[in-house]
């Protein structure tokens, strides 16, 4: 099928990308259509196959590009030397970061089941980089007496639960400010781990 006339692939590529998160986020993978993508995009449903191979490729490729830029960005920030100060710093990424990609850490949460088991292999050796990165910081702090962790994997996935969490209730214009909520989960984190 042709493109549509004034399609552009470094448009309507990505395009196609961001009606597919909107979708995916608000009504869940198993419940959208290709025809639905493409009618949000405004493309009639066999385009969408010049973008994409298939609605999976489609939702490993959301995910991955969401990690990638999790992990290039955690990469990318400043962190202090001290296991306490580090993990408030980590903690205050963590808001920052996914405050600001609500739809993209829906899908990269609750979308996994829906992976087929390479994507999901793929997407979960991603996210163990990311946990590995917290779990380095519990380590450290547990070995330099800064924090009592009994179990740093378990203290890991938790933390990240909670500060994963705050995606879920924020709402902009609130009476706290995001750089207040970042303040308070670091604070938080640290308490929970004994600091």
């Amino acid at each position: 099928m042709a493109r549509k006339t004034g399609s552009h692939s470094e448009i309507t590529g990505p395009r196609v990308r961001a009606a597919a998160q909107r979708l995916f986020a608000q009504h869940g993978f198993a419940a959208v259509s290709m025809r639905q993508i493409a009618a949000e995009v405004g493309v009639q449903a066999g385009a969408l196959y010049l973008y994409t191979p298939d609605k999976q490729s489609l939702l490993a490729e959301l995910m991955t590009d969401h990690m990638h830029d999790l992990l290039a960005a955690l990469a990318a920030e400043s962190m202090p030397a001290d296991p306490v100060a580090r993990l408030a710093a980590f903690a205050r990424f963590h808001i920052r970061f996914h405050l600001e990609r609500p739809e993209a850490v829906f899908i990269a949460y609750m979308e996994l089941r829906n992976l087929t088991p390479g994507n999901f292999t793929r997407i979960e050796a991603m996210r163990r980089q990311y946990e590995d990165a917290l779990e380095a910081i519990l380590r450290a702090g547990t070995a330099a007496g800064a924090f009592r962790v009994p179990d740093t994997k378990l203290a890991t996935l938790a933390l990240i639960a909670m500060l994963t969490g705050v995606t879920t209730w924020y709402r902009e214009g609130g009476r706290l400010t995001r750089a207040d909520v970042a303040d308070i989960y670091a604070d938080m984190a640290c308490k929970s781990v004994g600091a």
